[in-house]
């Protein structure tokens, strides 16, 4: 325990040499950072929410709308399937009371074993892995009268809770990325809520915005009655939607087909631009092949005919097709302001969302108080070290300054390895900086305290040292891994400031481990060796 060879000396000094080239840029401001070489490590602790400021946002799925889409598709699909096979029906749609099933009546009772059959074929195996295993979708029972009742399974149900709200988190990462916040932490919260922080921002409406609307883009033809529609009853096939555009002599409200030309699920891009005729603020997008395909099969044969551009149930704008457009590309136009105009296209790139998603908690937390906390927390790291310098010195006297700058040096480390990691710090992380200073502390108290047990014993100077170190190192390293596997679970399982606690722990761990059982050690045999006491200062 008491050699070094010359390479174990090389390698330690490289890497404290290492933690402070990569501690030093957070002391630098981001601009001036950015003006240095670039092979200078500008890797920096990003603040987190509670020291930085910005906003915090819980956000629920609205399921019964995940239902209520799929209840209307399943309708569809009983209509079409009956249809084909030629089974008479009345009374179709869904069930009401929240009984998420779809009902229908056949007409003739001889063919209501027919239509079960005819219709098992919509089932779908769904909850399936690699070996199979998955259970079904869809529920039949038959009824008095032929009535036939197709409803969502209990499987089904928590397949597309799950589903949806997976989906909805990924959309939400994509659409916050587009706005360039910094760091931003979205998670999973209980079944059906997702939390949002969202470090430094300075215009939460629009975040806000972004998120609230679900930017599910369809693309329909106006019904062939909407120029003589006055209202009343709306014709079979046909939906009534308002305008998105509120202007004077422009229409509110549009009469479109309800089956869908091209989905919006088919964009690949959009970007906000200006019409080069008018000046206009206008989003410019594009099809994959198969919307291009569908996109130019419909201008094709619809030439001279509106085509309505549908947004979360409001028509943008619903232009004249002029000529044929084959080539995938195509332009919305509605009054946009710049700003408008750049949040729809962010919304058109991150995708719908599979249901609306309803703000159910909402705080910021400004820059002031953030300020506050960080300057809290810098003296209490400041008072605490000083202390335990003094007590240090003081208690074990040059074997104590040896851990001081051992400790000094066990700073450095953590701060550069977050730094590498662009780790977020919390106030809990600076809790856990506490923390770790104490946790390094007690190991080199525990050194010094066996190799003053190991000397009072009466074993020469030299063997004092290496048996103390010795029987240091198994407790040291056993107390450190339980600790340890501790903040890997509460990583595992916490989030937000808890995670950002675990990790800052557990990188103290990894230095604490490192300054203690070889800084300290280096320091003490080189101080041995170079004065060869034969009396140890405990």
């Amino acid at each position: 325990m008491l050699y070094f060879a010359k390479w174990k000396i090389y390698l330690i000094a490289a890497v404290c040499l290492a933690a402070l080239v990569f501690t030093l840029p957070n002391f630098i401001s981001r601009m001036d950072l950015e003006s240095l070489p670039g092979w200078v490590p500008q890797r920096q602790i990003t603040l987190g929410l509670d020291l930085r400021g910005g906003s915090y946002l819980l956000l629920e799925v609205d399921m019964p709308a995940v239902i209520e889409e799929r209840l209307e598709s399943l309708t569809d699909e009983v209509r079409t399937q009956l249809r084909q096979a030629r089974i008479g029906y009345t009374d179709l749609g869904p069930v009401g009371g929240g009984a998420d099933a779809v009902a229908v009546t056949i007409r003739d009772m001889a063919q209501v074993d027919a239509a079960v059959a005819t219709l098992r074929e919509l089932n779908q195996v769904i909850g399936g892995g690699p070996l199979g295993g998955g259970l079904d979708e869809l529920d039949y029972a038959v009824g008095e009268g032929g009535r036939l009742t197709i409803g969502l399974s209990e499987a089904a149900l928590r397949e597309k809770a799950t589903g949806a709200v997976e989906q909805s988190i990924e959309i939400v990462r994509r659409r916050i990325d587009e706005t360039g916040v910094n760091e931003p932490s979205i998670a999973r919260q209980g079944q059906r809520r997702i939390l949002v922080q969202l470090p430094g921002v300075d215009d939460p409406d629009r975040i806000k915005r972004l998120l609230g609307r679900t930017a599910k883009m369809t693309f329909h033809l106006l019904h062939p009655s909407a120029a003589t529609f006055t209202g009343g009853r709306v014709p079979p096939g046909a939906e009534l939607l308002e305008s998105s555009d509120s202007r004077p002599g422009l229409p509110q409200n549009y009469l479109v087909r309800k089956r869908v030309e091209v989905d919006g699920g088919n964009l690949t891009d959009a970007r906000a631009g200006t019409n080069p005729q008018t000046g206009e603020w206008v989003v410019n997008f594009e099809f994959d092949s198969i919307g291009a395909r569908r996109f130019g099969n419909v201008t094709r044969n619809n030439v001279g005919r509106p085509f309505a551009i549908v947004l979360d149930d409001r028509v943008i704008s619903a232009p004249v097709i002029r000529e044929p457009i084959l080539g995938g590309r195509g332009q919305i136009s509605g009054g946009f302001t710049v700003q408008e105009a750049n949040d729809l296209a962010v919304l058109l790139r991150a995708g719908a969302l599979p249901a609306p998603l309803t703000i159910v908690e909402e705080r910021t937390v400004g820059p002031d108080l953030g300020a506050d906390a960080i300057r809290a927390g810098v003296y209490a790291c400041i008072v605490g070290f000083f202390l335990v310098i003094v007590y240090m010195a003081v208690t074990y006297g040059i074997f104590g300054l040896m851990a001081n700058v051992a400790l000094m040096i066990n700073m450095v480390l953590v701060v550069g390895l977050l730094s590498v990691l662009q780790a977020t710090l919390t106030l809990p992380g600076i809790a856990g900086l506490l923390l770790t200073l104490g946790m390094a502390v007690d190991a080199n108290i525990l050194i010094i305290e066996r190799i003053r047990e190991e000397y009072r014993k009466g074993r020469q100077a030299y063997s004092a040292m290496d048996t103390g170190f010795q029987r240091a190192f198994g407790t040291i390293l056993d107390s450190n891994i339980t600790t340890l596997i501790t903040m890997v679970l509460l990583y595992s399982f916490g989030s937000g400031p808890v995670r950002g606690f675990a990790v800052t722990i557990s990188c103290g761990i990894l230095t604490s481990m490192f300054s203690a059982m070889l800084l300290s050690r280096l320091f003490m045999v080189a101080w041995l060796r170079r004065t060869r006491a034969k009396e140890l200062p405990v």
